[in-house]
């Protein structure tokens, strides 16, 4: 079918719009949203930063040396992307301690409370507790400026550690399928901590919260909150049939 001359190009329904459609320098002269992005990325930088020291921790769990060096790998990648985080907050004059230290005591006592009791265990909480927030930034930086968000999407890119415990999770259920009703529970338990730490977080940041039910940030209302939860809950489910466990 022609398109006539004058027609007027159909708007592309998926372009970025409001803030999402700025870059940073623009987004940032808004004070509350520069709070907010100043959170976000002090949430995600401890949170890289704990994963770097998660991992190491588990690699001393890893049943062979071969495993022991591949964790070894990703929590090397992990603290690289802590590294990014750290260095952008320098650059747009934000103190990177200032910026983590509200989130320590959160992210700590979520992991403190979900301390893997062997290997297995840390390979579903590495894989099902780190995606749960990697999909939780995801959504949130669907609104961001667009700087930010490409270094928040940077900083969430896999590390290996998904297709490999994914590997390791089934070959474990295959030689015995008890170990799968264990760890079906055991990620769980992990799917409603860390959807209470993520919510609790947010609430106690004024910012962020606002930023999540739409006031610097453009698009989102409480129900868009309900349905990104969701989503989140979707694609949990999603990842545990991938590791053969129910969800």
């Amino acid at each position: 079918m022609e398109t006539p001359d004058n027609a007027t190009p159909a708007a592309d329904e998926d372009a970025p719009t409001g803030i999402a459609a700025e870059d940073w320098a623009t987004a940032s002269a808004e004070p509350q949203y520069r709070a907010a992005v100043i959170d976000l990325l002090g949430a995600l930088a401890y949170g890289e930063l704990a994963a770097f020291e998660r991992l190491a921790e588990d690699a001393k769990l890893a049943p062979s040396l071969e495993d022991k060096a591949e964790l070894a790998k990703m929590a090397s990648a992990e603290f690289h992307h802590f590294e990014r985080l750290r260095d952008r907050l320098a650059a747009v004059d934000a103190d990177p301690t200032a910026a983590m230290e509200p989130f320590a005591k959160a992210l700590d006592d979520f992991h403190r409370q979900t301390a893997p009791s062997d290997w297995l265990e840390g390979l579903v909480k590495a894989y099902v507790g780190d995606s749960i927030a990697s999909d939780f930034y995801r959504e949130v930086a669907a609104r961001l400026d667009s700087d930010t968000r490409a270094l928040v999407l940077a900083v969430l890119d896999d590390t290996g550690h998904g297709n490999f415990a994914v590997e390791k999770v089934r070959a474990a259920i295959e030689a015995d399928p008890r170990v799968g009703g264990r760890l079906a529970l055991w990620a769980r338990r992990l799917m409603g901590e860390a959807l209470s730490q993520a919510q609790r977080v947010v609430a106690e940041r004024d910012a962020l919260s606002t930023m999540l039910v739409g006031g610097v940030a453009d698009g989102f209302d409480l129900a868009e909150v309900g349905r990104m939860f969701s989503r989140i809950t979707e694609a949990h489910t999603k990842r545990m049939a991938a590791l053969g466990l129910a969800a």
